[in-house]
């Protein structure tokens, strides 16, 4: 960093946050610029930066707000590697549970019994802060396992945003952005040896665009030692048909998430071939559950589904 300090803009980038978060950490938690020279705008300086750094990987990491800001303003000579993972708190304290609002004063409501990761990633979502969501994902999937890190981590917030798009008709870039850093944290679970032929097949219904449920499915039976196939979006009937055939699964799931596409003629298809999958499995909540034929595994969550699959290919 030169001498002279960062500006606003600079520190931004470098930190990979919104200019207007560095504002709002300035004006409510007095984590501002310290170099200042008559006639020129105020500048980060070193110090500054390593506080801001210790603010960023805490509210990261779910602390409210104002507790990461009175810590960052006690260190500021800690750097960001060295920053503790939570700060001490008084007795009784809920730092970690804090509602403090994000930058902006933009929050996505979670409850008083979300995870403290769930709030990091929440503001940071909201922040559309990628590096902050990717290291809370990360680190979730790598030290809690996919099924606790989908369940207590990343479904709250994604429901979370659901909510506010369907109070306020925003925050799509909200959630394209999660979204994204999702299907990257789940790319970082190591598959099953390549030698192994998967004989699970996943695929989202004709038309139907969302994915992360599958990919956390497909992520989660990796950690399992169970190799899968994963098409992805709008697989139409007759290519699903196509891919069954070359490689004989034992157990194909097919996702639905909305009504739309929840066409249970999908289904029979498969089993009405000449060698059908042991199991034929529907997830997601847009099948008719009342339609479905007897044959048909209804799955109720990643863990059901992760149980069914694996039982499957074993």
């Amino acid at each position: 960093m030169a001498n002279d300090g960062l500006s606003a803009g600079a520190a931004a980038r470098r930190l990979g946050v919104a200019v207007t978060t560095l504002r709002t950490w300035h004006q409510r938690y007095g984590l501002g610029p310290s170099r200042h020279e008559p006639g020129h705008h105020r500048r980060y300086t070193v110090e500054d930066m390593v506080r801001l750094q210790v603010m960023q990987r805490l509210t990261a990491q779910g602390v409210a707000p104002a507790q990461a800001a009175a810590w960052a303003r006690q260190s500021p000579t800690v750097t960001d590697a060295e920053a503790p993972t939570v700060p001490p708190s008084p007795p009784g304290s809920h730092a970690l549970f804090g509602d403090a609002p994000a930058g902006g004063g933009q929050t996505i409501a979670l409850g008083p019994r979300a995870d403290p990761a769930a709030r990091g990633l929440a503001r940071a979502a909201m922040r559309l802060d990628a590096p902050a969501m990717r290291y809370i994902l990360e680190s979730a999937v790598t030290h809690r396992g996919v099924l606790s890190a989908w369940t207590k981590v990343v479904m709250p917030v994604l429901i979370g945003i659901g909510e506010r798009y369907e109070a306020t008709d925003r925050f799509v870039e909200v959630e394209h952005l999660l979204s994204r850093s999702v299907t990257e944290a789940l790319s970082t679970v190591p598959r099953p040896p390549r030698d192994i032929t998967p004989r699970a097949l996943l695929a989202a219904a004709d038309e139907e665009q969302h994915t992360l449920p599958l990919e956390a499915l497909a992520a989660a039976l990796a950690e399992n030692g169970t190799p899968s196939r994963l098409l992805g979006a709008r697989v139409p009937p007759r290519a699903l048909l196509d891919a069954v055939e070359r490689t004989g699964p034992a157990v194909v799931v097919l996702w639905s998430q909305l009504p739309s596409t929840g066409d249970v003629t999908q289904l029979v298809r498969l089993l009405d071939l000449p060698h059908p999958p042991v199991v034929v499995a529907a997830a997601g909540p847009g099948w008719p559950t009342d339609a479905l034929p007897p044959s048909v595994t209804l799955l109720n969550g990643l863990a059901d589904a992760v149980r069914v699959v694996s039982a499957a290919c074993a």
